[in-house]
């Protein structure tokens, strides 16, 4: 038996399924694709399959972590064509391997976030009060939790951010937390930064680049 994380990307449509949605269409792709998994034992047994840190619905995944578990001696490189030949249009794994890191190294994400709004001016003052506020250092909103809806200030969420803006758009690139212990969903960072700017943008792209740990090194 041997752990095996695999490194996928969710494009395209793929991005409007839930996380359920997810979870059932690897699930049909590992029997179709016949890899040994191991499957959990008990009343209604299930492939053994691991999402270290799901995406958000909406978002675009480049390089995201699955962990399964198999029980008979096969290739990595053989795990990779298979499930791509079972995989829908918008998921591929990209690579697999050992599972180095446990999931609770997980610290921060960096993102690509582009947005275009309806002129270049708009653009231009976004990037320029939304760099700003977050240099400010408080931005507050509403945020669930376990506990129910409590008010936080986003910034002391942010590693890094940076926005800049051509012509009607505007890209940010930035490092937030992420992880089971504090984590923030970037739609809700961008969604406060418009509200307090009053900028609102019609077209909205977020792609989660990679996972990072504490001390900002790749999650692996």
């Amino acid at each position: 038996m041997k752990n095996v994380r695999l490194w996928y990307k969710k494009e395209g449509l793929a991005k409007y399924g839930s996380h359920l949605d997810l979870v059932r269409c690897f699930s049909r792709a590992v029997r179709r694709a016949q890899i040994p998994i191991w499957y959990t034992e008990g009343f209604n047994p299930k492939p053994y399959m691991t999402f270290p840190l799901p995406l958000s619905l909406g978002q675009q995944g480049v390089h995201e972590p699955l962990d399964i578990r198999i029980i008979d001696d096969i290739s990595y490189d053989e795990i990779v064509n298979r499930m791509n030949s079972a995989l829908p249009i918008g998921l591929e794994i990209v690579s697999a391997g050992e599972s180095v890191m446990d999931s609770k190294e997980i610290s921060f994400a960096e993102y690509s976030v582009k947005l275009d709004f309806q002129s270049a001016d708009k653009a231009q003052y976004f990037a320029k009060q939304a760099s700003a506020i977050i240099a400010g250092g408080e931005l507050m909103a509403e945020k669930k939790s376990k506990k129910g809806i409590k008010t936080v200030n986003l910034c002391e969420m942010v590693q890094d951010f940076c926005a800049e803006a051509d012509n009607e758009i505007c890209e940010i690139k930035m490092i937030i937390a992420a992880g089971n212990t504090l984590n923030l969903n970037a739609d809700l960072l961008v969604e406060t930064l418009e509200k307090a700017t009053e900028c609102e943008d019609y077209v909205r792209s977020i792609v989660r680049e990679k996972l990072l740990t504490k001390d900002m090194t790749d999650f692996c």
